[in-house]
């Protein structure tokens, strides 16, 4: 699994990313993996998705052979993952069962996406949500969202509180590691502002 955390303050957003893969009790490091990072940029889009390790490529590869992406509204994105639901089924092969009670198919996958319109979350059934703060999702999660809450108020930077969620969650979850990939973007307009990324062992 995974953390991955999107926070929003001010006129500031950013999306942030542990860097460990792990195939049950094995770990795969980031000084181990020469494609450690778990966002994927398309198109003024930064997404971070979590659940099986082929999900990224496929992911990458299913947005660029797509005419139409747009991820900057709720309705847009859902749009964009109707679309790419179909495309995951018919071109990767997506076996769309999770549970027989689920009223849709599933699209097997989580994702955090940050651009300049906000910080949206994506989920399985397509459900999208906007979010005014910040959230996270993968194994970490909790850790991570306990650890934005206590500082959020108390922090002017999107950065800081983001970098806050991804430290608590490789601290306490077992398949979260440093060092962490962040990216920011101005709220005022797209500016990616030096893709930081910040390692801390």
């Amino acid at each position: 699994m995974s953390t991955i955390v999107v926070v929003r303050k001010k006129k500031q957003a950013c999306i942030a990313a542990d860097s460990v893969t792990s195939f049950g009790d094995t770990l795969l490091p980031a000084d181990f993996d020469q494609a450690s990072d778990k966002i994927t940029y398309h198109l003024g889009n930064y997404i971070g998705t979590v659940g099986s390790a082929a999900h990224q490529l496929v992911l990458e590869s299913a947005l660029h052979s797509m005419r139409q992406v747009d991820l900057h509204t709720r309705q847009s994105i859902f749009e964009s993952y109707r679309r790419l639901h179909r495309t995951l089924k018919d071109d990767y092969y997506l076996k769309p069962a999770e549970d027989e009670e689920d009223p849709y198919e599933s699209s097997r996958m989580d994702s955090l996406i940050l651009n300049d319109s906000g910080i949206f979350g994506v989920y399985g059934m397509r459900e999208v949500f906007e979010y005014s703060r910040f959230w996270a999702i993968g194994s970490g999660a909790d850790y991570a969202l306990g650890a934005m809450q206590a500082i959020y108020e108390y922090s002017d930077s999107a950065i800081e509180i983001a970098r806050a969620g991804i430290n608590a969650a490789a601290k306490f979850d077992n398949s979260s590691s440093l060092p962490m990939t962040l990216y920011s973007v101005s709220m005022d307009y797209t500016d990616t502002m030096g893709m930081e990324r910040f390692g801390q062992r």
